[in-house]
């Protein structure tokens, strides 16, 4: 029934509030307490939980398919593989790069994105549309979607030389197969796709802004 589909995706977006929540919340409160000391040590403290909601995003193309949720299938599938990739292929394979400060930054961006996201999806879910809240759902992500963007780019850039140095992902196929796989290259094809998605993805948030924003009509389109 609806109700129940409702209700599952209420709990699914009160997980992810939580989840994501905690992740913000802990962030701050170790920056306030240990300054920038805290920066290099943030995907130890808070990876295990990020990649957990992470994962669990992927139910998002699922409930899509299965016509749940309305959002278009696109936009939303290359945002999920855009962090999956970067955070299980780059950040998690290489551990010189959890250190760095740009995978603080990406986190921090994700966050915010996220809990404002929950926060509005779980109101809506109930019937409840906030204006102010409405609005920075729809208008926050246009510029901190590119920036987050930018510093997947950056990471990895980053990356780049620790895949060379161990050949991480990289298969040589022994004889007779003359075939290899040099990842350092799938990475850098990557980046083009990456930001030929970044056009895509822009324009599809401006368009669900005008229709959310543009006339005053405040209904939920999105999940």
């Amino acid at each position: 029934s609806r109700f129940t589909m409702n209700m599952y995706l209420f709990v699914y977006d009160l997980m992810q509030f939580c989840g994501h929540s905690w992740i913000f919340t802990n962030m701050i409160i170790r920056f306030m307490t240990f300054g920038k000391d805290s920066l290099a040590d943030t995907f130890h403290s808070i990876g295990l939980v990020m990649r957990l909601c992470q994962l669990l995003s992927v139910f998002e193309i699922l409930h899509i398919l299965i016509g749940i949720d309305k959002s278009r299938l696109l936009p939303r599938f290359l945002q999920i593989t855009e962090r999956i990739i970067v955070l299980f292929v780059v950040i998690n394979s290489q551990e010189e790069v959890q250190g760095k400060y740009v995978v603080c930054v990406l986190f921090f961006l994700w966050n915010l994105l996220d809990v404002v996201r929950y926060t509005y999806n779980m109101l809506a879910r109930m019937g409840i549309y906030y204006l102010p809240l409405t609005w920075l759902n729809f208008s926050l992500c246009i510029p901190l979607y590119p920036l987050s963007v930018l510093a997947k780019g950056f990471a990895i850039c980053v990356s780049l030389p620790y895949f060379e140095s161990f050949g991480t992902y990289s298969i040589k196929l022994p004889f007779p197969f003359t075939f290899a796989i040099y990842f350092p290259y799938v990475l850098k094809t990557y980046l083009l796709v990456l930001f030929a998605g970044m056009c895509f993805i822009i324009q599809n948030l401006f368009s669900e802004r005008m229709a959310h924003l543009g006339t005053g009509n405040i209904k939920n389109k999105r999940s």
